[in-house]
């Protein structure tokens, strides 16, 4: 699988949670400590790379284990 596929897949992935959770960008951007805008492109493929520290921070305030963000 290609680098970009899995990046794809991890944005669809927190996008999907972050829905079923009833969370907005901005909840889910609060909840992780992170800003909106950093948050809103992950989501939309503007950031092909993140750090680990921001997707455990995200994975934390989805309340799932990280590897829930990349695991398919």
């Amino acid at each position: 699988m290609a680098y970009n596929d899995e990046w794809k897949y991890v944005r669809k992935r927190i996008r999907e949670l972050r829905i079923a959770r009833g969370m907005s960008i901005q909840a889910l951007a609060d909840y992780a400590n992170i800003d909106r805008s950093n948050l809103s492109n992950i989501e939309n493929g503007k950031v092909v790379n993140m750090w680990f520290t921001t997707l455990y921070k995200i994975a934390e305030a989805l309340e799932v284990p990280p590897g829930e963000l990349v695991r398919r």
